[in-house]
């Protein structure tokens, strides 16, 4: 039973207590977020990619820009995120965006989650433009139900001055509502449309027609990134950056750290890391892969244990054992909860789906293990996806927080098996 259960009057003890820190360290700091435009990009996925395309798209565009995201934070100089999450605490919130006034940005592109809104950490921080990704299942441990997740959500967009939203998002509608001034964008509907789409291995193209045919170019493959440039497109266009700027500062981004990231050690097959790691993350990604991919898909996977959501675990499985040819699982920050266990729930997915164990199912606790064991399978041809850590750098288990970064183990296991 969580807290919000044992407790009834949760919401008059706790909010409020919340609501009081993020005052206190907004005037502390002087309400720094009131010096700066503030471009906010919620949702379930995405969020991060389509801040820093925003945040790049300004500075190549002479718009002094600062950007904070779960992987980073800054205005030219990007410091690593340490904290194990995406919107930090009010206070250190403040103080940042304090040393990003400092640092002479005009613009702050803030990356927010369902907890921070809920918990009021942004309280204080006028939104000049208001973004939504997409919102699907996630957080429910915290939230305990959808609604109420994307409720908190919608916060955003209630204190925004214009708001882009995702059209083809089953959401849309509700937050079209909590704002007076918005646009929509989507591939199915909406008012900015991409039309004549090109999935590349290195990136996508496509072309809106609403805007004088008004080319995009990414270089940052999978379809999800026609929905996140499609977003930078619109807050460009708000803001009022000329159609070349938009398509030069779009293409200029290169990567995300932890985001489709390809480590080549010069071995034969694909191997990429990515932060996916909900049901709806695996369902836009894994078909893309699985298309472009010459051999076999191989993805190595996990899913959170303590207080996370244990729903999405046999979902993720079904649609890892639908769409590649081999399932590793492996831990990903199993905290308290056995791994085994969560191995388990995802593979009941994974064998509804025709996968058989240790055939093309497998199960490996120890993830450097698990990363090792997926790179000796692989051929000449086939991708090895390593999913859900990203950009992190500690792994949680039962005993605490361990030093790990993926795209190390990553390095660490092609390099040993081109010694073999």
């Amino acid at each position: 039973m969580s807290i919000k259960e044992k407790i009834p009057l949760y919401d008059k003890i706790v909010i409020p207590y919340h609501v009081g820190k993020a005052a206190f360290w907004g005037v502390a700091n002087g309400f720094p977020g009131r010096k700066l435009k503030v471009i906010g990009v919620t949702g379930t996925n995405g969020k991060t990619t389509t801040s820093f395309m925003i945040w790049k798209m300004l500075n190549e565009a002479g718009r002094k820009a600062g950007v904070m995201t779960t992987v980073g934070w800054g205005v030219g100089e990007i410091h690593e995120q340490m904290e194990h999450m995406t919107t930090v605490d009010s206070r250190l919130l403040n103080k940042r965006i304090k040393k990003i006034v400092e640092a002479g940005a005009e613009y702050l592109v803030l990356e927010l989650t369902s907890h921070a809104l809920a918990q009021h950490r942004s309280l204080g921080i006028p939104i000049e433009v208001a973004v939504m990704t997409n919102v699907t299942h996630e957080h429910l441990d915290y939230h305990r139900t959808f609604e109420k997740y994307r409720d908190a959500k919608r916060k955003l967009f209630k204190q925004a001055k214009y708001g882009v939203v995702n059209a083809d998002d089953p959401s849309a509608e509700l937050f079209e509502e909590d704002v007076t001034d918005y646009v929509t964008y989507g591939v199915n509907s909406g008012k900015m449309k991409a039309e004549k789409i090109q999935l590349k291995p290195d990136g996508v193209e496509y072309v809106i027609p609403s805007e004088n045919n008004l080319k995009i170019s990414t270089q940052i493959a999978g379809n999800f990134n026609v929905y996140n440039s499609l977003a930078c497109v619109a807050v460009g266009k708000r803001l009022g950056l000329s159609d070349e700027e938009i398509q030069k500062g779009i293409f200029a981004l290169t990567e995300v750290e932890g985001r489709m990231v390809k480590v080549d050690e010069g071995q034969i097959f694909t191997a990429i890391v990515d932060y996916a790691h909900t049901p709806d993350a695996f369902e836009k990604l894994l078909p893309d892969m699985q298309k472009a991919t010459e051999g076999r898909l191989i993805v190595v996977f996990g899913s959170a244990g303590g207080r996370r959501d244990p729903s999405k675990r046999k979902p993720m499985g079904e649609l890892a054992g639908k769409y590649a040819d081999v399932v590793v699982l492996t831990e990903e920050d199993d905290r308290d909860t056995p791994g085994e266990e969560i191995l388990e729930q995802i593979a009941e997915g994974a064998r509804e789906q025709g996968k058989k164990d240790e055939k093309n199912l497998f199960k490996i606790l120890d993830r450097p293990t698990a990363i090792l064991e997926a790179c000796k399978m692989a051929k000449k041809g086939d991708t090895v996806l390593f999913l859900g850590k990203g950009n992190e750098k500690t792994i949680e288990r039962a005993d605490g927080v361990h030093p790990y970064y993926e795209l190390d183990e990553v390095v660490k296991a092609l390099k040993a098996i081109k010694k073999k």
